[in-house]
């Protein structure tokens, strides 16, 4: 098959074209865009329930990772109809440029999936607040802190500040899951109670995820930092309680990264958290590959 043929597959009852597939896109390791379909083919069990109703940004590298990429938000042209969008109210910070609708794709079937993936949207963010069945934005129903390690700070130092956030959100009534980021850090994610914080819109999220960063810059002000000044980061973790504002994404769990290898954002459990914690080397950003031996061995860790 040379690399821009084309092949008509159906998925699910659903026909659409996919090409390229012996396209390179992580040269460092040889990993073709076949391979890439391949994986979230495998993943979207675990991947999709992620994404349930949740309006999703791309990152694309039409070129593969080495050449350019630029973020998605709106449906491209040539969306298929059967594709589920949502139109959401918009001010100019999330959509640059001004006030307006933004059409998102809500990617909740292993077609849509496909799709996305054959467009080379290797990277798949969504908000913390999904949308009903009239594809109307609800309040967040979780909240999300993203420890981002300035250097030499890594994973251990992002393992044991995770341990003090799961305390801080803990004595607030709210449990937590951990996911790396498939980056740099970790991300947790804490489930809103259908009662009491559930009513908190973003800016409520926000405020209190502000709240438990402050607090731990307080108290662990050396390992620590909850401002955004890159300068005051280094060998600190920063607490980015920014991400909960309702214009501003983070990568779904079982996504890939557009990184040199194709890592991808991978759940964790608290025992390895704590044993990150401990041993500097415990931790790593697992690659795809790694990302399906976890879920044939342990199904879907997140919220475990």
């Amino acid at each position: 098959m040379s690399p821009t043929d084309e092949v008509q597959v159906d998925v699910e009852g659903r026909s659409l074209k996919i090409s390229n597939l012996a396209k390179v896109l992580y040269p460092r390791t040889g990993t073709t865009k076949g391979e890439v379909l391949n994986y979230y083919a495998q993943v979207s069990p675990v991947l999709l329930p992620h994404l349930e109703d949740r309006a999703v940004t791309r990152i694309r590298w039409p070129h593969g990772v080495e050449g350019s990429s630029f973020f998605e938000k709106n449906i491209p042209p040539g969306t298929p109809s059967w594709v589920r969008t949502a139109e959401v109210s918009t001010t100019g910070s999330r959509s640059g440029k001004g006030d307006g609708t933004i059409r998102f794709p809500i990617c909740d079937d292993l077609a849509t999936l496909t799709w996305l993936a054959n467009l080379a949207a290797l990277e798949l963010h969504v908000h913390q607040w999904t949308v009903d069945g009239d594809g109307v934005p609800r309040n967040p129903n979780r909240l999300v802190i993203d420890l981002d390690p300035g250097e030499p700070a890594g994973l251990h130092e992002c393992a044991r500040v995770a341990l003090m956030v799961r305390d801080a959100l803990a004595a607030r009534d709210l449990t937590c899951s951990p996911v790396t980021s498939g980056s740099k850090g970790l991300h947790l994610y804490a489930p809103l109670p259908d009662t009491g914080r559930k009513s908190l819109d973003s800016d409520g999220t926000t405020a209190l995820a502000k709240e438990v960063a402050e607090e731990l810059q307080t108290e662990h002000g050396d390992l620590v930092t909850a401002t955004m000044t890159k300068a005051k980061r280094p060998g600190k973790v920063f607490l980015d309680w920014s991400q909960n504002s309702g214009s501003k994404t983070t990568v779904s769990p079982y996504s890939l990264r557009g990184r040199e290898r194709p890592t991808a954002a991978t759940p964790l459990t608290w025992d390895e958290v704590e044993e990150g914690a401990e041993d500097e080397l415990a931790l790593e950003q697992f690659s795809m590959e790694q990302v399906l031996e976890r879920v044939a061995e342990l199904g879907d860790v997140f919220d475990a």
